[in-house]
């Protein structure tokens, strides 16, 4: 096939085109039909199979991670029944509001029980918490290490949660001097559970509060 094949070609009599020049003409044609169809078409469906297996990878490593959760959820189940079995055990160290008293009797009577000497017992004002209130109590009692010793090994013994706290130990500088004599202050907490009766339920959201009608005259 030589150069002059093609220049004496003739556009409108196709039919009698050299047999070698016909199959370049189509093989160009091809080229270019490909060429179009991977630009147009091609090209767009490679950048989707690309975004879609980058998808895959993600769907396959959430598919994983649940795998594990789903593998971990009868482990967390039982953590979770421990969690409620300790805290009812908890719960039932907590005096209710009625048993209070008694509680504040009994720290009372183990400062008496541990020869020690009460100079102050002062509850404070209840500081209330989500699931408990705290009541503290201020005392400032005097005697020796012994007995104070005997005093917090008592009171860490009781049925009930007791914490002391801000202890402070001095050399005893009122009447007359004993050997071995000191004032320790300190708060004792005691704390009791929140009854389901003891503080209203909140208005539901958007609701203002009621406000109790004007006094008649």
């Amino acid at each position: 096939m030589k150069m002059q094949d093609f220049n004496n070609l003739d556009p409108r009599n196709l039919g009698n085109w050299p047999i070698p020049v016909k199959a370049v003409v189509i093989l160009a044609l091809c080229a270019a039909g490909l060429a179009a169809g991977y630009y147009l078409d091609t090209q767009n469906q490679m950048t989707e199979l690309t975004t879609f297996q980058q998808k895959e990878l993600e769907l396959l490593e959430d598919f994983k991670k649940k795998q594990m959760d789903a593998a971990r959820l009868p482990k967390l189940k039982e953590q979770m029944v421990e969690i409620q079995e300790n805290l009812k055990e908890l719960q039932s160290r907590l005096p209710n509001q009625a048993q209070v008293g008694g509680l504040i009797t009994d720290i009372s009577q183990q400062a008496i029980a541990s020869s020690l000497k009460s100079e102050l017992f002062e509850p404070q004002i209840e500081k209330q918490g989500s699931l408990y209130v705290e009541i503290p109590i201020k005392l400032k009692l005097s005697g020796n290490y012994h007995s104070f010793g005997k005093f917090v090994s008592g009171v860490a013994a009781m049925s009930r949660i007791v914490t002391l706290h801000d202890v402070v130990i001095i050399t005893n500088s009122t009447g007359p001097a004993k050997e071995g004599q000191l004032t320790m202050d300190l708060t004792a907490k005691i704390y009791r559970y929140l009854e389901a009766s003891a503080a209203p339920p909140p208005p539901p959201a958007g609701v203002p509060p009621a406000t109790p009608p004007p006094a008649k005259k």
